[in-house]
């Protein structure tokens, strides 16, 4: 909205919009209403990295209340009423009014100035259930199994253990707590996955360069380049986001400090030799990274000679065996060795999948065809 007031970032907006103004209007109404508060999921602002630019749609004063399902069933609408009566108009001079979804546009909705009437407001009331199944495709009731983590895109499961807790009382930090990271086997079957890419493209960018194919050598300079930054991600323990917002969470590693600077010089060379360069550097801080995690037995950390071509690699192939060995679930090593694609994050860059939950789990079926025991 034209004269928006100084830019709050929406994490803390919401943070206290429900503390402020949202739960003494729920105290006040429903005294003996147990439900939990927070900001997860969908939002640049859930991940932190709202701008003033992110203020155009969707963003503003809103909040999630996660309720039992009784009390779901029996109060949401008079809870949503409630508020649509007593909110305020506006909330730190952000209106707290918003347009009715636009269905010839994904169903944004905008802030708006309320012309009188109750508050069309974006205090959502739902359940933990219904948030996981229509946001996941999940059952919450249920435990995760291999397909499950090997389905669920990174950037949901960061937008559901990131964002904001505020209050608790139905088992929404349960859920979080569930999902904050994989199991040690997944784990090693996706770090295994990730180091197969590599090593069957690391060769390929000399390869590329030695026929004078710059634009082809580019490319696959930067899906490593990419793989390695996923790497990280996984080494560090972190999801991923979304492509918007990967590069920006990758500076917030530990390891970003080294291993930037070296892929910043992989994307600029304009020359090959430069770009190996960059790339050997790369490999080494991450082949440092994995030994640290003493996961596996102590392997190379400087590239060497792809057998007798000039080009130097850091045999990410060898990586990828260490790992597959390193896992205890005899099914899942077996999928590490007959099918090493990951997860959808590793194998599929389709928006679509990693956003449509129906995609997600017909994609869970065709693992489980392929790879029956897991």
């Amino acid at each position: 909205m034209s004269g928006d007031p100084p830019f709050i970032p929406g994490l803390a907006l919401s943070e206290a919009f429900y503390r402020e103004i949202v739960r003494p209007i729920i105290a006040a109404a429903f005294p003996t209403l147990r439900y939990s508060a927070a900001l997860i999921g969908s939002g640049s602002e859930v991940l932190g990295f709202d701008t003033p630019m992110s203020r155009d749609h969707h963003w503003g004063p809103r909040v999630m209340l996660f309720l039992g399902e009784a009390d779901h069933q029996a109060q949401r609408q008079a809870i949503h009423k409630r508020l649509g009566e007593r909110l305020p108009g506006s909330y730190r001079g952000y209106s707290t009014h918003f347009s009715t979804p636009d269905p010839t546009d994904n169903g944004v909705q905008r802030r708006v100035l309320s012309s009188g009437g109750p508050i069309n407001h974006r205090v959502e009331c739902l359940t933990i259930a219904g948030f996981c199944d229509e946001y996941l495709g999940l059952d919450a009731g249920r435990d995760l199994d291999v397909l499950d983590w090997l389905t669920l895109p990174q950037q949901k499961l960061r937008s559901i253990t990131g964002g904001g807790l505020f209050r608790d009382d139905v088992g929404l930090g349960a859920l979080r707590q569930r999902l904050g990271w994989y199991p040690r086997d997944v784990w090693l079957y996706l770090l295994a996955s990730v180091w197969r890419r590599i090593g069957q493209e690391e060769h390929l960018v000399g390869r590329a360069a030695s026929v004078d194919d710059r634009v082809g050598s580019w490319l696959i300079a930067a899906r490593l380049a990419r793989d390695l930054m996923r790497l990280a991600f996984l080494m560090e323990r972190a999801y991923a986001p979304y492509p918007k917002w990967f590069g920006s969470a990758f500076e917030q590693l530990g390891v970003a400090k080294q291993l930037g600077p070296a892929l910043e010089r992989v994307m600029r060379a304009r020359s090959w030799p430069r770009r190996e360069r960059a790339l050997r550097q790369a490999y080494t801080v991450v082949a440092q990274q994995h030994r640290a995690l003493e996961l596996t037995a102590a392997l190379p950390v400087r590239t060497a000679r792809f057998w007798d071509r000039p080009f130097y690699v850091i045999g990410g192939d060898a990586y990828a065996d260490a790992l597959t060995e390193a896992i205890t679930d005899p099914a899942l090593a077996n999928l590490a060795r007959t099918n090493p694609i990951g997860s959808l994050d590793v194998f599929s860059d389709s928006p679509d999948l990693s956003i449509d939950p129906a995609l997600r789990l017909r994609l869970r079926e065709l693992y489980r065809s392929d790879a029956p025991g897991v």
